[in-house]
């Protein structure tokens, strides 16, 4: 491939691949994200190659290996595109109707769940070279048994508007000819035309309502014009790919299957406020982003889309990676630079002001954003800043990728519109409760996000909402728990992270922290006095009021917000040494109920520590000094004959 030299010599090499592309008839769209490559999707993939191959279709099908569909309960994903149903092809570079955008582009392909080796023949024969449905592949709800036979018929999808995450599932993340049929560095050639001076891309960010995505939500239009203003010829553009929250997955599923997208916002951002060099900062335990990153930066220097004067234009701009060490801290802005500048990330977060928009990098201004920040760009860039903020609330625009975990139906990457209830995200996203339970309470924002109640499922997810109710939209992180969860081992559970994590530069987070968490080692052992909950209350705060940076401001917030909804758990544990959600181990104990039980022997089967004995047809004495509360008996139990009180 020869450098291009102009947005002329994009444009034609960008219709002579919608060409050849178009000579194929079907396409077979195999989720290889993380998720679904731990499940085998890998060996799919080279089955329906081996398959396509072996049988002569490979003029006619092309097997797509893609990024992360966000679905990863029912992974591996395949989806067959039908006749007449691929997402059409954009006619120019700028064509705002260019991104397949999942929910939004129309009535999508045949969605395959779970899908082994030995179903692509069934698929290639039933589904791509005929009009067949391969039912027993289809997803099934689980409450009402229906099935679905459309991608975005699925009520998972359905109820989404996958303005970046829609592209995942139609790009071969190995292939920038992929990111270029679906108008990919349109918004990077239409601020290059000449009618867009950096002023005016910035303007169009501001208009466009955008905000971090990494966790403070600061408005990034606001960000790009103070870096842009502070004098001097050096500036740099840091991409944040250090996803560190537990759970939390949906800047690697971006940079996994669309580097190139991030990779065009980044190139914006550096014509925006006048950067030459870029980093983009990634976790190291982000295997396969970092090869897809790597294989796209090398595609972009190749074709001219990095490195001097970039399609002929006076931008030039170079991009590195640098490789996280695992640490949490380094999520942290500063602590981030430290780590580029080839310093520990802790202890080593900075105070501020000064911000990094003016004394970042080396000393020198630097703009960072987060992955979903960056992604949102070139399609603000094409449609307009009006467009996108069309969606959301006055203060949230656009949308959110949530990881959606824990007690609930559907986990996965879910990407909806800002405003969004708990409830729809939860309930009609999510699918609900499994096993029938009582939803309980939700944590937003990752591990130093709060935890709200029932009571809260009509709140729409902004930041001021969310920070009024004491949690925040943090970087996406969403679990679910059910009735069977304690709150009080949930809060000590987050704030061990945090103080696991914490990089010991300043007393009030080291020391706060560590304080915190042994009230509630004594909560949890039934320990605890009533002067327990004041001296929380007083350490959060101390800690809020004045920790160094983020971590330790914020790290009190699943303790406060527990404290905040469910104080009647907490004097459970001290007032009658009991855990409502027989979780805490040192507050319960196992009973067996004689008339529940059928004497089946199973629990005998799966105690380890002996405190089950019994004969065969005889309900099982059980030893309460030998029991450890561990649970295996009441996994197996099938008539609910184990008790917890």
């Amino acid at each position: 491939m020869s450098r291009l030299n102009s947005l002329k010599e994009l444009e034609a090499r960008r219709r002579e691949i919608i060409a050849a592309d178009k000579e194929k008839t079907a396409a077979v769209a195999v989720c290889c994200g993380t998720g679904c490559s731990a499940s085998g999707a890998r060996d799919v993939a080279a089955e329906f190659e081996r398959l396509i191959t072996e049988k002569g279709l490979a003029v006619r099908v092309r097997t797509r290996i893609t990024g992360c569909h966000g679905f990863c309960e029912q992974g591996p994903l395949v989806v067959v595109e039908e006749a007449g149903s691929r997402p059409e092809h954009s006619t120019s570079l700028n064509d705002s109707n260019a991104r397949p955008a999942g929910g939004e582009s129309g009535p999508g392909g045949l969605l395959y769940c779970r899908v082994k080796p030995e179903d692509a023949e069934e698929i290639l024969e039933t589904s791509v070279l005929n009009d067949g449905v391969v039912e027993h592949l289809l997803y099934k709800d689980p409450v009402t048994g229906e099935k679905f036979r459309s991608e975005n018929d699925v009520p998972f999808y359905a109820h989404q508007s996958r303005m970046l995450m829609g592209y995942n599932g139609r790009i071969d993340p190995g292939r920038i000819e992929d990111y270029l049929t679906a108008g990919g560095y349109g918004g990077l050639a239409q601020v290059l035309g000449g009618s867009m001076p950096p002023e005016d891309v910035i303007k169009e960010i501001e208009i466009s309502g955008l905000r971090g995505r990494g966790g403070g939500g600061y408005p990034t239009g606001s960000k790009w014009d103070l870096c842009r203003r502070v004098e001097g010829e050096i500036r740099y553009v840091v991409c944040n790919a250090d996803e560190g929250d537990p759970g939390c997955f949906q800047d690697r599923s971006i940079l996994e299957g669309n580097p190139h997208l991030v990779l065009e916002g980044m190139i914006i951002a550096a014509y925006a406020v006048g950067a030459y060099e870029g980093y983009i900062y990634v976790r190291a335990e982000y295997p396969l982003a970092l090869k897809q990153v790597a294989t796209a930066l090398e595609q972009a220097y190749e074709w001219g889309l990095l490195g001097d004067n970039i399609l002929g234009s006076d931008l030039s701009f170079r991009v590195r990676i640098s490789r996280g060490g695992g640490a949490f801290v380094c999520g942290e802005e500063t602590a981030l630079l430290s780590s580029i500048e080839g310093l520990t990330g802790e202890p080593n977060p900075r105070p501020r002001p000064p911000y990094p928009t003016s004394i970042g990098l080396w000393g020198f201004p630097t703009l960072i954003n987060n992955v979903k920040t960056l992604a949102a760009v070139p399609d603000i860039i094409k449609k307009g800043g009006a467009w996108h903020a069309s969606t959301g609330t006055d203060t949230s625009k656009g949308t959110m990728i949530f990881s959606l975990t824990g007690r609930v139906n559907n986990t996965g990457l879910v990407e909806v519109p800002m405003g969004m209830s708990l409830r729809e995200l939860i309930f009609d996203v999510g699918g609900g409760i499994p096993g029938g339970r009582k939803f309980k309470a939700v944590q937003t924002g990752g591990p130093a996000g709060g935890c709200l109640p029932a009571e809260m499922l009509d709140l729409p997810l902004d930041y001021e909402r969310l920070s009024e109710a004491g949690s925040i939209m943090g970087s996406g992180g969403m679990i679910v728990m059910d009735e069977s969860t304690c709150m009080v081992d949930v809060a000590r559970y987050f704030l061990s992270f945090t103080v696991d994590e914490s990089c010991g530069k300043c007393t009030p987070c080291r020391e706060g922290g560590r304080q915190m968490l042994a009230l509630l080692d004594k909560f949890v052992h039934g320990t605890a006095l009533e002067g327990g909950l004041n001296m929380l209350f007083e350490l959060a705060a101390t800690m809020q009021s004045s920790s160094l940076c983020a971590l330790g401001k914020l790290a009190p917030n699943p303790v406060l917000t527990t404290l905040r909804y469910f104080e009647d758990e907490y004097r459970s544990h001290f007032e009658q040494w009991r855990c409502p959600a027989g979780v805490c181990r040192p507050l319960i104990s196992y009973t067996i109920d004689a008339e529940a039980c059928t004497a089946c022997g199973r629990c005998l089967e799966a105690c380890l520590a002996g405190a089950l004995t019994g004969v065969e047809d005889e309900v099982p004495e059980l030893d309460d000094q030998l029991c450890t509360k561990c649970g295996a008996c009441r996994d197996v139990c099938r008539f609910s004959a184990i008790l917890v009180g």
